[in-house]
């Protein structure tokens, strides 16, 4: 052989060997915003399933070879009906009930308050759409399997080999479609044969339309209470192959795609909900789409994730398992191992899933966002307004995702109607409320037992629009939707307060949610008056109405109402005995001192009433609450792990910051990085999350406060988009500890506060290669200086 042909010999043998090599390890998406695994899902294991959506659909992936199962929702698929709750009786009750209270009789007033019970009291689920089921027509013997969930790109996927062959299954819900979108591929023609079905566990049929489609069809059970009708909420999901070669036929309710080079799945769902007929909305839908490649059909949604999810950057340090799969990098941290970059990962999974299940036009995401495998779902995976619901946002406005809390609002204004009938005809109060929990159907009255007799959800609610204000500067959605709520609820607080015997203003009745006391007599109760939370989310509420009051130049009469009311509160109390802040209006022993719920410590977070400077006593004693909580195993649920991360960082204690943020992952963190209450609730990704930009950024007492819970696990980093209240985009870069620069983008005109650490000082601020002049208040750790709108500003650290 010639040297010439060695050389061809040569080159085509290294050509066939990095293409045996390429086929044989199937490469991942070239993201670090990755979730992976090395292995299938079994198809019982829907809580590690890997979720994407799209607001209103939802699926989950489990990555079955042989046999796959994808889950489906639709956000509005409800059990249930629109009916009258009132309970006639309330508003006879109530003045009997207040005065059981003041007067110590708890035992008797929780009696008398069941005439203020919703009837029913109870709500129904939040279901499932459905399932895919796929078989593959190949052997099942398979090699090289990688599953995977992309983040960056909103893609979910797997690869593996069979019988010589390199296969792939790429899963998306597209925004811009409003279709969910599965791509098989092989890197051999004809290869590709699958048998599919839908199904579900009750209400359903599913049927064969032409040769390429399957529709699943069908109304849920609700047997209307007067007439008997069944009056439950229709829906339709369907399915259309489009194959590449081979062939495709439907019989039966069973789809089978034959011997095909490549093949492209779309589905579509609706519901009867927002007054659509399903099945026309179906077949619009895939009418839409089916003649667009996939190419453009995968751009076009990546494009519109990418808007939203690279606003963000975040740099923890270096993951000591990098080419770890996530679940063996979660392992680890179980262990006891530190991994910054999983830190990064978590958080930027919770701005994931708020993309996936909260989009504008869409319901908001509700206690397990959008995924639910259920027809009858824990807490009827519901709107819980207690924490849970609130919390589901936390991250939203912070992690620069505006948009993904407006659905937040749009489900507020849909219950003021019945919020206002429930504030009138049960308590004879103007304005609106909210009790512990609602659903699609408009629920506002106290449900499942005395614990849900705690009217202040809508007034802990309207703390969103306001903070979603005070985040982007948009005095128009202020007037037209934020301050319009908060007056409501507010209208409804000021006529439901009462005196107490010491003529202070307090609710009446009250809880502080879910948790008990114990009296002198040695007798337990809930059910109480004038409750720590109620007082603080009141002087919340009550202080947002006056400075938006203020802003908007309106309602001036009003704003003296509120003053004057905030004068009488009940001020927040201080234990004689332990140094405690009182969760309750008296000082009452606690039989549950680990409970999950930290009701009183609102103030601290996400209130903003408890700071460290501004209010250092009611701090101290808030600190010495936490302290007594995790002393008595508090924290043992996901959420309040989550809310834990949030308060010590608010503490700027960045050490036990970061050992409950550890503990989130150790003891509540699938390895598909679900939050586990257990089981799955959404709020922990979504508080924990809010945790670790609380940590870096904070913005509540008036200033930006850079880097105040910096734990030394994240020595060495930098993060780029997040958001601080006063219209501000913020990056910063540190080193070993210390803050480098940051950058400070200003969407309006004003005085910017930063905060650095008392060791710190700015050097130099800059704007458009000009210096800009800054000046020390009087703490030294804070530095001010004039912005104008739609300026950077690079400040250097000293």
């Amino acid at each position: 052989m010639t040297r010439k042909g060695i050389v061809i010999f040569l080159f085509a043998s290294l050509v066939f060997a990095v293409a045996h090599f390429a086929a044989a390890y199937p490469s991942l998406p070239d993201t670090q915003w990755l979730l992976w695994y090395d292995q299938p899902l079994p198809l019982d294991k829907w809580d590690n399933a890997l979720p994407v959506g799209n607001g209103r659909l939802g699926a989950m992936l489990f990555g079955g070879v042989d046999r796959e199962r994808i889950q489906l929702n639709e956000d509005t698929l409800w059990d249930g009906y629109p009916r009258d709750r009132i309970n006639p009786e309330a508003i006879k009750a109530l003045p009997e009930v207040r005065r059981l209270l003041f007067e110590g009789k708890n035992k008797e007033a929780q009696e008398k308050a069941q005439a203020l019970m919703g009837v029913p009291e109870r709500i129904k689920s939040y279901q499932s759409l459905g399932d895919l089921w796929i078989e593959t027509l190949h052997a099942p013997n398979y090699q090289n399997y990688r599953r995977y969930l992309d983040l960056e790109n909103g893609v979910a996927g797997i690869s593996y080999q069979a019988d010589g062959v390199a296969y792939s299954r790429t899963l998306f819900a597209s925004v811009p479609h409003q279709v969910i979108v599965i791509h098989f591929t092989a890197d051999q023609p004809g290869k590709i044969s699958a048998r599919f079905t839908l199904k579900r566990q009750q209400d359903f049929v599913c049927l064969s339309g032409a040769p390429d489609r399957l529709h699943l069809r069908g109304q849920i059970t609700a047997i209307h209470h007067e007439t008997g009708e069944n009056v439950g909420m229709k829906y339709e999901a369907r399915l259309q192959a489009f194959p590449k070669g081979g062939t495709v036929q439907s019989i039966g309710g069973v789809l089978t795609v034959e011997d095909a080079d490549e093949l492209i799945v779309l589905i579509a769902a609706d519901t009867n909900y927002r007054g659509a007929d399903p099945e026309k909305s179906c077949r619009q839908a895939l009418e839409a789409v089916k003649s667009i490649p996939y190419e453009v059909l995968f751009d076009n949604s990546v494009s519109e994730h990418q808007s939203l999810f690279n606003r963000v950057d975040l740099d923890l340090g270096d993951s000591p398992n990098p080419d770890k799969p996530t679940d063996q990098r979660l392992a680890a941290i179980k262990q006891g191992a530190d991994d910054p970059q999983f830190a990064a990962l978590y958080f930027q999974y919770g701005r994931y899933l708020m993309m996936g299940s909260s989009r504008l036009g869409c319901m908001p995401a509700n206690l397990q966002g959008l995924w639910n495998p259920y027809m009858d779902a824990p807490w009827s995976s519901d709107y819980h307004t207690n924490i849970n619901l609130q919390m589901n946002y936390w991250i939203a406005e912070v992690g620069n995702l505006p948009e993904c809390h407006l659905p937040l609002f749009d489900y507020m204004e849909s219950l003021v109607d019945s919020g206002s009938r429930t504030a009138k005809e049960e308590y004879g109060c103007r304005g609106w409320v909210v009790h512990h929990l609602s659903d699609v159907w408009g629920f506002t009255t106290p449900a499942d037992g005395i614990w849900g007799v705690w009217p202040v959800g809508a007034a802990w609610l309207c703390q969103h629009p306001y903070e979603h204000y005070l985040f982007t500067g948009d005095k128009n959605f202020l007037f037209y939707h934020g301050y319009p709520l908060m007056r409501g609820a507010a209208r409804f607080l000021l006529d439901f307060l009462v005196e107490d015997p010491q003529g202070r203003l307090v609710t009446n009745p009250s809880h502080s949610p879910e948790n008990s006391f114990r009296k002198g007599d040695g007798s337990r109760s809930m059910f109480t008056y004038g409750s720590t939370m109620d007082l603080e989310i009141i002087h919340d509420l009550f202080t947002n109405c006056v400075d938006a009051s203020k802003i908007l130049g309106v309602d001036e009469d009003f704003r003296a109402e509120l003053e004057s009311a905030l004068k009488r509160l009940a001020p927040l109390q201080i234990s004689s005995k332990t140094g405690r802040l009182q969760e309750w209006i008296e000082d009452y022993d606690e039989p549950e001192p680990g409970h999950r719920h930290m009701s009183h410590l609102f103030g601290l977070h996400p209130g903003h009433s408890i700071t460290l400077r501004g209010t250092p006593d009611l701090a101290q004693a808030a600190h010495k609450s936490l302290d007594f909580r995790l002393s008595h195993g508090g924290g043992h649920t996901g959420w309040s792990r989550a809310w834990i991360v949030n308060f010590w960082a608010r503490f700027e204690e960045a050490e036990k910051a970061y050992e409950n943020l550890q503990a989130l992952f150790a003891k509540c963190t699938n390895p598909n990085l679900f939050d586990m209450h257990p089981p799955f609730q959404i709020d922990g990704n979504f508080g924990g999350a809010a945790g670790i930009a609380e940590m870096l950024l904070q913005s509540h007492d008036g200033e930006i406060s850079l880097l105040p819970a910096l734990p030394k696990a994240w020595n060495t980093g930098s993060f780029r988009g997040l958001k601080a209240r006063g219209a501000y985009t913020v990056a910063a870069r540190w080193n070993e500890g210390r803050l480098v620069e940051a950058d400070v983008s200003a969407a309006q005109e004003g005085t910017c506060k930063l905060r650095l650490s008392k060791s710190q000082a700015v050097e130099k601020i800059r704007s458009e290669d000009q210096d800009v002049p800054f000046e020390n208040t009087k703490d030294p750790s804070v530095f001010e200086f004039q912005v104008l709108a739609d300026k950077k500003y690079n400040v250097r650290v000293k």
